[in-house]
């Protein structure tokens, strides 16, 4: 079979003009010679009785040779028998086994030639079974067109033969002799055959006039429906425009909003500080007023006290003369009552500016007392986000192991909610000391706190980078982060598996507790492990199950996999109701976990977790967890009551569940990755069954396009990379391309050939038959190909190992079949180009990421591909947004016009090009936007269900 895959690859390479190598085999020579034997005999159209009898003449001729060889052996030791004296025992001995060796060798290969034969037996009857199939289809179209003919040619001759007969009997109907003539050359010779072959001929005329009206009226459709074709893209176009300006409009309303509300937050504590100046001021001015009385009173003072010395250097003159008066005494003594009078009127002023001197101090201390207190009450943002969730996870910790109560539990939750400092600063002033000395001084805070968002709580199959297959993981992490930063409470339900990156994994440690849960009629036990990842606070379910649910050494592809994540839903919900949470959002994802929203309405708000709004979101619609309605019982939720049309059972099977319906229809708020998308699902090919669900529940439906971890995907950080780089400053790229070549070993003699990455997963859904011509197209265009990426489909892995062992040693083309995190990074980097060419794509990260790197996307128009790349030549788009080359059809010629395309500009508009490297980079692929639409939605969410409460 491999020599027929190599020859049909080369007969696709000589179609396309290329000059690439036939690959070679290294497979017997034998095995080479029979299939070179069997492609001359089906060039030359031997038939199979030849092809046989060749095989067997050369199976044949092997066999006598290995008999002649076998005569050979016999004739020496004859001869060696002749002469004893010449030739010992032991040499014949070891001729003899050499000779059974050589028979032994004979007939191993005999046994392989007649192996060979029966293969190419195989492929020739199947092979002749083909060429009769066609022989058959050519001998019925030939049949039908000699019909064809033969019925054109008898029209003609008919047309023919009645215009003599008419001339003929117009002109004389007594000319015997013309008479005979027209006997011999027609057979048809009265009224009544001519009347016959007219009245053929004109139902002949009819039916082509027939034919040729419906002809007519074929083109007439074929014109309308092309023209509606037409008006279904202008109208495509405008409706993604208008979506596109949608989504600016709405994101620079919220954006105005947050501004709005934060200016009115900045207005209010600037209202309060000027009313506190404006009093200070008041009291300093006031102040200021009685110290210039104070002066006054002062200078007065001075002047009397010139006056007494005055008088008393008079008096002094008149008891020199010795001239006392009476009168004088008397205004000595006013005098001194005067002074007297203005001693006691300074001391009360001064008293008075000594009391507004120490009432302005004291406002002054009750301003910084006000400044520190609310420097105290601010969040400190210097501490890592691991540093919080540690804090959160061990106050959890303590509060399930019964060391604090729940309500202190909850008041030192929102103290670490809040990242107060003064808890920040207890525990690293006694982080050293044992477990009740931290615990006693947390405990002087359990004062009442004021919460600054909503508390949610995830709970999913994955979550990268500890477990991750696709792109959920990805989402888990990186909008639980966004969320955490935006001030909200986060927490992470993941299972336990076996076969996590404990590594990434800190202060994973087992809390002393253990939760039971109901699952086929008996309790089991769970342990609950807890622990930070990227800075997120993490639990972690041990199912104690004989079955070893999580212990399979992989994530999903399990006989059970229904039965393993309905078991962990409802464990997930047992934890959170033993531990007491009062969640605002419970977030489920995909349908491993699509149990939570009919299992928390049907079983746990009854039993008091009733204060969160259930929030679903599907990554792909292609994965809805159908099983027969019996296995629902296995986890406690009533089979029969939940198997109706409204409800979880399946539309295709009236005796089987799906769970993704169940999460839709008992969800509070539904949602997918992307705008595109969602619009897709709403479709009987995109909704793959459940079109008809979302659409009836169209209100609370939403699509929001995923984003990335820009801290994980920076080129300026990357450790992965040889050399990072900045949109600022590519010079980077080319160095990573070098580096890649030298890696991969592929030729660096021209710097400037263009290397298009593709980096994926090898599967139907993303266009493996593009994937494989976009291979040979780019180097027939000139460039260099690298493909990463494996397929667990077996007969597409084996596709393209037989590719890749092809291009084992070609200078321009190299495929990794495998996953590599490292090279994964590095290809992003080097690549000019990297192609999407998805036949259907929820969200797609690869094409962000790829911009993220410089790297321009060749993408196909589906999905959020279609939300996140915009053709550079779409003049429909604002040139702002036009960021990589995009096609339609999933076919070559699609594919082929948008790689030339991006070719071009590449070797012809060298700064055009660089320009759009660098618009790319700039692009914000970030979770903040997405983050915040999930925000407005869980808003809404809450303050519905607040309002019904209170009503």
């Amino acid at each position: 079979m491999r020599h027929r895959n190599f020859s049909l690859q080369n007969k696709r390479q000589q179609t396309k003009k290329t000059n690439i190598e036939r690959p070679t085999n290294v497979d017997l020579q034998s095995s080479d010679a029979v299939d070179s034997n069997t492609k001359n005999m089906s060039k030359q159209n031997l038939s199979s009785s030849n092809q046989e009898s060749s095989i067997k003449e050369n199976v044949d001729t092997l066999t006598e040779a290995g008999s002649s060889e076998e005569i050979s052996y016999l004739s020496v030791d004859s001869n060696e028998e002749e002469q004893p004296s010449s030739v010992h025992l032991q040499d014949l001995i070891g001729m003899i086994r050499n000779a059974e060796k050589n028979i032994h060798l004979l007939n191993e290969a005999r046994i392989r030639a007649l192996e060979d034969l029966q293969k190419i037996l195989g492929e020739k009857e199947d092979l002749l079974g083909e060429i009769n199939i066609l022989e058959m289809k050519l001998a019925e179209t030939d049949a039908r067109l000699r019909v064809a003919a033969q019925e054109k040619i008898h029209v003609e001759l008919l047309e023919d033969q009645l215009e003599k007969l008419k001339n003929e009997l117009s002109s004389s109907r007594s000319r015997e002799e013309n008479v005979l003539h027209v006997n011999n050359s027609v057979p048809l010779s009265d009224n009544d055959s001519v009347n016959s072959l007219s009245e053929e001929l004109d139902s002949l005329r009819k039916e082509n006039i027939l034919l040729k009206q419906d002809l007519q009226a074929l083109k007439s459709e074929l014109t309308n429906i092309k023209e509606t074709d037409e008006r279904i893209l202008m109208l495509e176009k405008e409706r993604s425009v208008l979506e596109s300006s949608l989504s600016e409009l709405g994101s620079k309303l919220a954006t105005s909003q947050e501004d709005v509300s934060e200016l009115s937050a900045l207005k209010y504590e600037c209202k309060n500080l000027y009313e506190k100046v404006e009093h200070l001021q008041t009291l300093l001015a006031k102040a200021t007023k009685q110290a210039d009385q104070a002066i006054s009173v002062l200078q007065q003072n001075q002047e009397l006290r010139e006056k007494v010395d005055r008088l008393e250097e008079s008096l002094e003159e008149a008891s020199t003369y010795k001239l006392s008066s009476e009168l004088m005494q008397q205004k000595m003594k006013l005098l001194d009552e005067r002074l007297q009078r203005s001693d006691e009127e300074i001391q009360s002023y001064v008293q008075l500016y000594q009391d507004s001197v120490k009432e302005f101090q004291d406002t002054l201390d009750n301003l910084k007392e006000e400044t520190k207190n609310k420097a105290l009450d601010e969040p400190v943002n210097d501490m890592p986000w691991e540093f919080w969730s540690q804090l959160l996870l061990m106050i959890d910790g303590w509060s399930m192991e019964k060391k604090i109560t729940k309500d202190d539990a909850k008041l030192l939750r929102e103290l670490v909610w809040k990242k107060d400092g003064r808890i920040c600063d207890a525990y690293m002033s006694c982080k050293e000391k044992n477990e009740r000395e931290i615990i006693a001084r947390f405990l002087k805070f359990t004062s009442s706190s004021t919460r600054p968002g909503l508390h949610i709580i995830h709970i999913a199959a994955e979550m990268a980078p500890v477990a991750k297959v696709g792109g959920l993981g990805d989402v888990v992490t990186g909008l639980g982060k966004a969320l955490q930063k935006k001030g909200h409470l986060v927490e992470i339900v993941l299972p336990k598996y076996d076969c996590m990156q404990y590594e990434s994994i800190k202060d994973m440690k087992a809390l002393d507790v253990v939760v039971e849960s109901y699952f086929d009629g008996r309790l089991y036990k769970n342990k609950i492990w807890t622990g930070t990842v990227e800075g997120l606070p993490v639990y972690f379910i041990e199912p104690q199950h004989p079955g070893k649910f999580f212990g399979r050494g992989q994530l999903y592809g399990e006989h059970d996999d229904f039965k393993r994540f309905s078991f962990f839903s409802r464990v997930a919900l047992e934890l959170l109701l033993h531990a007491e949470k009062k969640p605002d959002i419970i977030h489920c994802h995909d349908w491993q976990t699509a149990f939570i929203a009919p299992l928390y309405w049907d079983l746990y708000v009854p039993k008091g977790l009733d204060t969160a709004r259930i929030c679903f979101t599907c990554h792909n619609f292609e994965y809805q967890g159908t099983a027969p309605a019996s296995e629902l019982t296995s986890c406690g939720l009533d089979a029969y009551h939940l198997n109706r049309p409204d409800r979880m059972q399946d539309n295709s099977a009236n005796d089987r569940i799906n769970s993704v319906k169940g999460a839709i229809v008992f969800s509070n708020i539904v949602t997918t990755v992307s705008p595109t998308y969602a619009q897709e699902v709403r479709t009987a090919q995109g909704g793959k069954g459940l079109h008809a669900t979302i659409n009836s529940h169209s209100k609370k439906f939403v699509g929001i396009l995923n984003g990335i971890d820009t801290d994980a995907w920076n080129p300026a950080s990357d450790n992965f990379l040889k050399v990072q780089y900045s949109a600022s400053d590519i010079e980077g790229k080319l160095e990573n391309k070098e580096a890649l070549r030298r890696l991969l070993g592929l030729s660096s003699s021209e710097i400037r050939r263009p290397l298009v990455g593709c980096v994926t997963r090898l599967v139907p859904q993303k266009g493996v038959h593009l994937i494989r011509h976009a291979i040979y197209r780019t180097l027939e265009l000139g460039g260099q190909f690298v493909l990463l990426g494996s397929s667990p489909v077996p007969h597409i892995q084996r596709e393209f190992e037989d590719i890749r062992n092809h291009f084992r040693t070609h200078e321009h083309a190299r495929l990794v079949l495998k996953y590599d995190e490292a090279l994964s990074h590095l290809i992003y980097a080097a690549s000019d180009m990297l192609i999407i060419p998805s036949i259907f794509e929820p969200c797609g990260l690869t094409q962000m990421i790829a911009m993220r790197y410089g790297s321009i996307p060749i993408a196909r128009r589906t999905g959020g591909l279609n939300d996140s790349v915009f053709d550079v030549d779409d003049d429909t788009i604002p040139d702002q947004f036009r960021n990589g080359f995009t096609f339609v059809t999933a076919d070559e010629q699609g594919f082929n016009n948008a790689l030339e395309r991006a070719f071009n500009y590449y070797m012809n508009n060298a700064e055009t090009w660089k320009e759009l490297v660098q618009k790319d980079m700039n692009i914000d692929f970030s979770w903040d936007s997405s983050a915040s639409q999930y925000e407005e939605l869980y808003d809404k969410a809450v303050l519905r269900a607040r309002t019904a409460s209170r009503s």
